[in-house]
């Protein structure tokens, strides 16, 4: 890179051109931007960035480009001198490569919700912290969770229209899964720093952005394997660059499939579709249209038990079965909710942007399993099927006799031999026994055995305005308002009959008017592609509005901003349930909820390189549609105690930027109050006593914990150091305690005890006591080293080793009530002793992890062409890990749970979820 001054000009000023460093060719919209101040320059069509007036002396100069490596570039400038610093060579960025391997581990199924390690999913592309590129890269297969977070605390935008969803408050990333090319551009801001777009929470924001003419002129085919979640994957997209006639547009697709991915029986299939076209009206007005298909369906691998795995291996999963030579799984996630979205950008002045988005996404979740009424229980774990059962069961016990056939030896357990034999040579779902017991013993007709799928069929529309404008030279003002208005059909949809001809629409555990579904249909007959079982609408209308402010000055930056948000919800059941006959039919009340937010935060320049950044926010949330409805698929109730939660953060770093080194050190803490915590489980000795005096009553119910207050303090830190001109090296820590910081208050909802009287039969369970138990699910500590070689001919390779730590099962609530310990006198259970309530309930804690990855990557040019591919292996070592799991509910008094775990092997111990043994990654790909 040459640099020389040009002496004819009178002020100061930089410039200098971008070019690709294999083709050569210049790039545009390149970012340069003048660190510590807010001088922003773009590249033109000819790769070239000019600033005009720029204060003189040393200046970091950044110029960045997704796809690229940032550079940062110190610089003098003299008064009345223009620095031109010749042509800049931009690398590409591996990360952009790594992102395709990432994937394949975020989609991974971690349950029926949406939560799991798709916290790290907003990282994919959006930062070049190498903190945060640990946590999504290295960590992230392991469910770390940034500042132990979960995703609803975050905020994912597409043109600044939130993706979060109304239902549960996280976005579903497989909306544009698939479409890594297609959106790269993107913002990212960590915890509560401002973001220019929203208010946003304790987590961070990330935008993308899809107009059109913002891409990179050119084309790009990729085909990669793995051996993850799925096999194959072929990608293509194309960007046309701004014509002369103001026409731009991108197109891209993909594809990912799999016959069965690491887990047994999970098959995927997933097809991806994105346009965006823009034309420019003149210099002050564009429209964008964007549209994103991406369908994906795949099938699910199961949680197990200790004694499962032990038996089976950590590959084992449930839910499927040979069907006809074939593997058959009887639980898929199916994703199919296409977004279209019409963007108006106005710049209304040299200082001041409008940007104006309305979308529409349509479509539906479908969950699937079995149903089944009167017949045994398909499922290959169920309890009864395991050696366990009988081991715990003293009947199953015969005694052995010496040769005498007098004198008693010992005792066997034929039973759980015959159990464990069973298991280890099938234990998989019996679709042949499935379909001869509907066409066979049912004769055809009544099944007593069907598919059916949870389905959830959204219409949303969505609308937002920001404002970006500089109201002084110093000052920046940023304001916006969202809206969204939701109706969502939820409700069980029969898939397939297996075999027989019809289904019956009643709950066989209930008797008279209670077993019907709908009593405005009595004794219904279903069939394929009907609903039945429950059926209701959520609606929702929410709107919020923040101003925000920034200040820059030569050695303090510092920002303000404000929120304000309201949301309303109601439910509508299309079905008058039996059990909740006057409480089940028509709209609910309206639950209205009122918030607001305020933040604020500073970067003190000690110096041109180093830098102090606070962050503070208090803010209050609205609880999701998924825990204002305490049972939502049964009536109208809305959950008691229902409030909505207070937020508090705080963040102070310590950050380097220096050409050569580069490192941020971070301490955090966050409050979050008044959370709710919705399950649905079925317990045994739920109640004392049951209507007829008779005790230990085992129910199916809904728990509901609310007031839950969590903690989250720790600290963070992550370097970047360029050893050599080919070497580097990298390091990352983090350090957490997330603990529950307060005995919240649980009510259970049973079904079983409804009447006319009692339409909401809630009962007060009193405190559940785990103030102090670690948040589950992630590890608090994780440690990361890594170095990396670039060689100049445009080949490299890295290594990285990590250590995971301080991760946690996820407990019950229940069994932490005085009902767990206490019979309905108020007596405590005989044995239950401080200590031996304390062993039942200490919570588990995994055993670390050390994951040691590999990754590397070679390009050429051929003419004006670039191929290349890109290879990771992770965990070299095939490390066998838990990354998660949790207690099982059913045993929910000391005298069932010591029983169940009397002989070691419980039949309701706790399900755990296993981490990817060694894994690859290779993509293959030209740029043209």
């Amino acid at each position: 890179m040459q640099v020389f001054f040009v002496f004819a000009q009178t002020t100061a000023g930089i410039t200098g051109k971008v070019v690709d460093s294999k083709t050569q060719k210049p790039l545009q919209n390149v970012v340069a931007s003048i660190e510590n101040t807010s001088f922003t320059a773009l590249t033109d069509a000819t790769g070239v960035f000019v600033f005009k007036e720029v204060p003189s002396g040393s200046q970091l100069l950044q110029i960045k480009s997704a796809g690229y490596k940032d550079q940062l570039l110190s610089v003098e400038v003299e008064a009345g001198k223009v620095l031109d610093l010749g042509v800049i060579v931009f690398e590409e960025d591996v990360t952009s490569e790594q992102q395709l391997s990432l994937v394949t581990i975020t989609e991974n199924d971690l349950g029926d919700d949406n939560s799991g390690s798709e916290s790290t999913s907003g990282l994919l592309q959006a930062s070049r912290d190498v903190y945060q590129q640990a946590a999504a890269f290295n960590w992230g297969q392991a469910r770390f969770r940034i500042r132990g977070l979960d995703n609803e605390y975050s905020t994912t935008m597409i043109n600044g229209i939130s993706m979060n969803k109304i239902y549960d408050g996280r976005p579903q990333w497989s909306n544009w899964g698939g479409l890594n090319d297609a959106t790269r551009n993107q913002e990212f801001t960590m915890g509560s720093a401002p973001s220019d777009y929203t208010f946003g929470g304790i987590l961070g924001t990330q935008e993308i952005n899809t107009r059109a003419s913002i891409y990179r002129k050119g084309s790009r085919v990729s085909f990669s394997g793995t051996n993850t979640n799925y096999s194959w994957r072929t990608m293509g997209t194309h960007a046309s660059g701004m014509n002369k006639d103001g026409w731009a547009f991108v197109v891209s697709a993909s594809r990912r499939w799999a016959n069965e991915g690491y887990f047994e029986g999970t098959n995927y299939a997933a097809n991806s579709l994105f346009a965006s076209i823009e034309k420019k009206i003149n210099e002050n007005h564009s429209i964008n249209f964007t549209s994103i298909f991406a369908q994906n369906k795949r099938g699910k691998s199961s949680p197990n038990t200790d004694e499962v795995t032990r038996l089976k291996g950590i590959e084992y999963n449930s839910y499927w079965g040979w069907q006809e030579g074939e593997k058959r799984n009887s639980r898929y996630k199916e994703i199919e909710e296409p977004i279209n979205m019409l963007s108006h950008f106005w710049k209304i002045n040299a200082k001041t942007n409008l940007n104006t988005n309305v979308a529409y996404q349509v479509g539906f979740v479908g969950n699937s399993r079995l149903d089944f009424q009167l017949a045994n229980n398909p499922d290959p774990t169920y309890y009864k099927n395991l050696p366990s059962y009988y081991l715990n069961d003293q009947s199953y016990y015969v005694p052995t006799f010496a040769s005498d056939n007098v004198t008693i030896t010992g005792y066997t357990n034929p039973a759980a031999t015959q159990a464990q034999t069973n298991f280890v040579n099938d234990g998989q779902i019996d679709w042949e026994n499935i379909y001869y017991t509907n066409k066979i013993v049912n004769g055809g007709q009544k099944s007593a055995y069907v598919l059916y799928e949870d389905r959830v069929e959204d219409k949303q529309w969505s609308a937002n305005s920001y404002l970006n404008s500089s109201i002084a030279d110093n000052i920046i003002m940023n304001a916006g308002v969202n809206f969204k208005k939701l109706k969502s059909k939820n409700f069980q949809k029969l898939i397939d009959l297996l075999g027989g001809t019809y289904f019956s629409d009643i709950d066989p555990f209930f008797s008279g008017d209670a077993s019907q579904t709908d009593l405005n249909n009595p004794d219904r007959q279903v069939y394929e592609g009907d609903a039945y079982g429950y059926n209701y609408d959520l609606n929702a209308i929410t709107f919020d509005g923040f101003t925000q402010f920034k200040f820059n000055y030569k050695k303090v930056d510092f920002y303000l901003g404000q929120t304000f948000s309201r949301s309303e919800y109601q439910r509508e059941g299309n079905y008058r349930n039996g059990i909740y006959a006057n409480n089940s039919f028509g709209k609910s009340s309206k639950a209205i909820f009122e918030n607001f937010g305020f933040k604020g935060g500073l970067t003190y320049k000690i110096t041109g390189k180093q830098f102090l950044d606070i962050n503070g926010v208090y803010m209050t949330k609205a609880p999701n549609l998924r825990n204002t409805f305490s049972n939502a698929r049964l009536n109208n109730n809305i959950t008691p105690d229902l409030t909505s939660e207070s937020i508090m953060g705080t963040d102070i770093s310590y950050i380097i930027k220096a050409p050569k080194f580069k490192a941020r050190l971070t301490g955090f803490y966050n409050k979050i109050s008044n959370a709710t915590q919705i399950s649905f489980f079925y317990g045994e000795g739920i109640f004392d006593a049951g209507e007829d005096g008779s005790t230990d009553t085992d129910s199916f119910i809904s728990e509901i914990v609310t007031g839950i207050n969590k903690k989250h303090i720790g600290g963070e830190f992550g370097f970047e150091y360029q050893i050599t001109s080919t070497i580097k090296a990298t390091g990352s820590a983090s350090y957490g305690e997330y603990t529950y910081d307060n005995n919240p208050n649980l009510k259970v909802n049973d079904d079983a005890l409804a009447t006319s009287t009692n339409p909401n039969p809630v009962f007060d369970f009193g405190k559940t006591y785990i103030k102090g138990y670690r948040l589950p699910g992630m590890p608090q500590q994780a440690y990361s080293f890594g170095l990396e070689y670039r060689d100049p001919k445009f080949w490299w390779i890295g290594a990285n080793i990590n250590y995971l730590a301080d991760s946690y099962i996820s407990i019950s609530n229940i069994l932490r009530t005085d009902n767990f310990v206490t019979d309905s006198n108020g007596l405590g259970f005989e044995g239950a002793t401080e200590e031996a309530v304390r062993a039942a309930l200490r919570q588990e804690k995994f055993d670390p992890t050390t994951l040691l990855n590999l990754v590397g990557g070679k390009s050429w040019r051929v003419g004006s062409n670039t191929f290349g591919f890109f290879a990771s292996i992770n965990n070299v070592l095939d490390y066998e890990y838990k990354t998660g799991g949790f207690e099982q509910s059913r045993k929910a008094t000391f005298p069932d749970y010591q029983a169940d775990n009397a002989n070691g092997t419980p039949s309701f111990g706790p399900k755990y979820f296993y981490g990817y043994g060694r894994t690859y990654f290779l993509n293959l790909y030209i740029n043209f």
